[in-house]
């Protein structure tokens, strides 16, 4: 199946949209083929400024119709705990959120951007999609992220080439509580990495300590702005490790 024949078939389609590359591709597409799309943006605190940004100038530049959700995903005790299995809470919450607002649009098909490279073992967030009866075009069309980025460069979206991205709760170690305070300093420390002009980086959160993760090819810039990057970060961390063997 391609996706021309996935949304000539559903020709009204609810996407559930995050700015990122799959999703944005995947409005795209829709925009193309299906006779009546709206995307639903959800921001909570697990989203940082710069991927709102993002979502809202891709939306602009398609033209798309967007709605924006609000949702208190911290006053969810099963996702703030941070068990192993936090994300299909966090999911269950998000998609349950999107569904009755497009129900509410008057749309009864919903679809993500999971593609045919995401693994639902390492996944557990796509557990609440399938029981929530969300349909997944890139999956289904067997597009993998590769093709995707291909396809997104020959339509012309920004996003073509954005580093993948996770949520900021990523960022906290597993069982750690996550508040707002620790996704504030995730943000924060990131948003700085990002105006040194670094790229595809984590900053890892366990107890006091943030652990930096970045490409090889950002280890001159880290060393040049060493102690700016310090400065910034002991604002809210005690100690600042680099991780050797990540990315």
């Amino acid at each position: 199946m391609t996706l021309q024949e996935f949304f000539t078939q559903n020709p009204k389609v609810a996407i559930a949209f995050s700015g990122g590359v799959d999703s944005s591709y995947l409005l795209y597409a829709a925009l193309q083929h299906a006779r009546q799309v709206k995307a639903y943006y959800v921001k909570s605190a697990f989203q940082p400024r710069h991927e709102f940004d993002d979502a809202q100038r891709l939306v602009r530049e398609l033209g798309a119709d967007l709605r924006v959700l609000y949702l208190d995903i911290l006053a969810h005790e099963s996702v703030t705990s941070n068990p192993a299995d936090r994300c299909y809470y966090c999911k269950q919450q998000i998609f349950t959120a999107i569904i009755a607002a497009a129900k509410e649009d008057g749309f009864s098909l919903l679809c993500d951007g999971s593609n045919a490279s995401d693994n639902p073992a390492d996944r557990p967030g796509m557990r609440a999609l399938q029981e929530l009866s969300v349909a997944s075009p890139l999956q289904l069309c067997g597009l993998h992220k590769s093709e995707i980025r291909k396809l997104s460069e020959q339509a012309g979206l920004f996003t073509w080439d954005k580093p993948a991205y996770a949520c900021l709760a990523t960022r906290i170690q597993t069982l750690l509580r996550i508040d707002a305070p620790t996704l504030t300093a995730v943000e924060s420390c990131e948003d700085f990495l990002f105006a040194l002009g670094l790229r595809d980086f984590r900053v890892r959160v366990s107890g006091n300590t943030a652990r930096l993760e970045l490409r090889m090819e950002d280890m001159p810039a880290l060393l040049q702005h060493r102690s700016d990057i310090l400065s910034h970060f002991k604002q809210f961390f005690e100690r600042i490790v680099l991780d050797l063997e990540t990315r």
